[in-house]
């Protein structure tokens, strides 16, 4: 699946909010979430719009490793 080329920081950490990440803290324009489902786990997601391509792509596929489903699954729940 095509990842969309408008997405902008705060409209991820929006999404990954719905599927159970949580701010824990912001140092200026970087956003830390973190979930404790299954285990403990941390991303960091600048707060820029639109987000980089490249930087979207890892952080999606760091998130889709972590709750062991494909990126295009996670995609789906975010994206919808």
């Amino acid at each position: 699946m095509k990842l969309p080329r408008d997405v902008s920081g705060a409209d991820l950490v929006k999404a990954l909010t719905r599927v159970g990440y949580r701010v824990t803290r912001q140092s200026g324009s970087h956003v830390r979430l973190t979930t404790d489902t299954p285990t403990q786990h941390h991303v960091t997601v600048p707060a820029h719009d639109p987000l980089k391509i490249g930087t979207l792509a890892g952080i999606l596929s760091d998130i889709a490793a972590h709750l062991k489903i494909s990126r295009d699954e996670l995609q789906q729940r975010l994206i919808g």
